[in-house]
């Protein structure tokens, strides 16, 4: 049997650019799926974060041109290999040499739409040009859903993609690709697929309804989440057309990928560690507590987050829980940046609370990965979470986290209040304080007991969520769509 190819388009990728999970999804992705006997090429954007970096990238070809509304759109092509994986990377200056990816603190760019418009239908004149025909394109989010669309009803040479079949895989729900009606003829749009049947939804189009209608499949990525956005005020108003395509859906859990992630090997963190020398996390301990400058107060428990600092982590429900856990003598570290209210409410905390809780605004590699080995609890309050990557972190770096039963979350933390033989952190299930302090005051209370946190400890350090696993259930996937003719 020949191998798969697959075309794997995303807005990010480690290590060329990163705002979110979406970027490690990819990167680790495209590499086992390569490990396991597939042909892939990834493309991407060429964003000003890649352009500060050395990765090999070279120029692939120059002036290329595609039609995009009423303009004639010129850009290039770069490429470079890691891994045995190609990665393809669209370079148009007026649109990808921004700092950040997608807005600013103070709200999206305004050209979003054409952007990333130009962006999916460059991906399949790259493709076209390469004469390299994909069994499955693998769109992410609404920054590619347009992908399916100009394959159906946009591309000048169909004929070439007509055995390649498309997979749309939704990351977050909550960011549907929504702009005025007005930007669809920018876009190359007839005006007739503004209705709610297709692009329309409420007054706006939203482009990752082309993702959801004109894909062959459609994925999530977690069961739970899968599940969840088919329910009326839980789908951010796709819930009906989810439904529609309820056959079609299906929900895979994102993997981790452990040779970034394994406190045996981090490079980041003070000391090294594993299930046989459990001593070296207190290490990381005191470590984190100097970097951040708390006092070196080991025996009580060191909480942190790493997170957006948006309602949806439930950034709220910690600032509110704060009075709590100082009554309890938790220290709490907390590295993020997002919303301005929750930025500056995180710095008053900490300025209330000086020695015991600190905060920094802002993205730092290494901090979080010391964060997670530092941590005695890691604290996910989300409202929703598609899957989430930082519980299943913690849990190697045996930092026990303390989560709302949502999506992924509840996908992969089993209540260890509720099955102490297998359990592997502390659920809540209400979006409140009192939940949350309930889940975590649980959890407190183990922690005075060494024997069992130890135990609890290295269970949680065995388990396993690898992208073998996720890797290979996608292929089946991909098999089962290609299958279909």
């Amino acid at each position: 049997m020949k191998p798969l190819k697959i075309a794997l388009v995303a807005s990010e990728g480690i290590p060329f650019s990163k705002t979110g999970g979406l970027a490690d999804v990819v990167g680790a992705l495209s590499s086992k799926l390569s490990s396991l006997g597939c042909e892939v090429k990834v493309f991407l954007p060429l964003h000003q974060q890649t352009k500060r970096h050395s990765f090999g990238i070279e120029i692939f070809e120059r002036y290329l041109t595609i039609d995009l509304g009423n303009k004639t759109i010129a850009f290039s092509l770069h490429h470079c290999q890691k891994e045995k994986v190609d990665f393809y990377f669209i370079e148009k200056d007026e649109y990808f040499d921004r700092e950040p990816l997608y807005g600013t603190p103070w709200g999206d760019y305004s050209d979003n739409a054409l952007r990333f418009a130009f962006f999916s239908k460059a991906i399949l004149d790259c493709i076209f040009r390469l004469e390299w025909k994909p069994d499955i394109i693998h769109a992410n989010d609404w920054q590619t859903a347009l992908v399916p669309f100009y394959l159906k009803y946009g591309f000048k040479d169909a004929d070439f993609f007509k055995n390649t079949k498309v997979l749309f895989t939704i990351h977050n729900l909550a960011y549907r690709g929504l702009f005025g009606p007005g930007v669809l003829p920018e876009i190359g749009i007839s005006y007739d697929f503004f209705k709610p049947e297709s692009l329309e939804f409420y007054g706006n189009a939203s482009l990752i309804k082309a993702g959801i209608l004109y894909s062959d499949a459609i994925s999530t990525v977690s069961e739970a989440y899968s599940r969840e956005i088919l329910a009326q005020g839980s789908g951010w108003g796709l819930d009906g057309i989810l439904r529609m395509r309820r056959k079609d859906l299906y929900g895979i859990l994102n993997g981790v990928d452990y040779s970034c992630w394994d406190p045996g090997k981090d490079q980041f963190i003070k000391a090294q560690y594993d299930t046989g020398n459990l001593q070296n996390k207190l290490e990381c301990k005191k470590d984190l507590l100097f970097i951040m400058g708390l006092p070196e107060r080991l025996h009580f428990p060191l909480l942190g987050t790493i997170s957006r600092l948006t309602e949806q982590k439930g950034i709220d429900i910690i600032i509110e829980s704060a009075n709590r856990l100082m009554q309890w003598g938790c220290n709490l570290v907390i590295l993020g940046m997002g919303e301005e209210r929750y930025e500056k409410a995180l710095t008053g905390l900490a300025e209330r609370y000086p020695g015991h809780i600190a905060v920094k605004i802002g993205f730092d590699n290494a901090l979080s990965h010391k964060i997670e080995a530092g941590c005695d609890m890691f604290l996910m309050p989300s409202r929703y979470e598609p899957c989430g990557l930082s519980q299943m972190y913690s849990l190697k770096y045996g930092t026990i986290p303390i989560v709302r039963a949502v999506g992924g979350l509840d996908d992969t933390i089993v209540d260890y209040t509720q099955n102490p033989e297998v359990g592997n952190g502390f659920k809540f299930k209400e979006a409140s304080p009192l939940a949350f302090i309930d889940a975590l005051e649980r959890g407190v209370f183990l922690f005075k007991d060494k024997e069992a946190w130890r135990n609890l400890t290295a269970r949680a350090m065995k388990a396993d969520f690898s992208w073998e696993r996720s890797a290979r259930e996608y292929i089946k996937l991909y098999e089962g769509i290609v299958a279909k003719g």
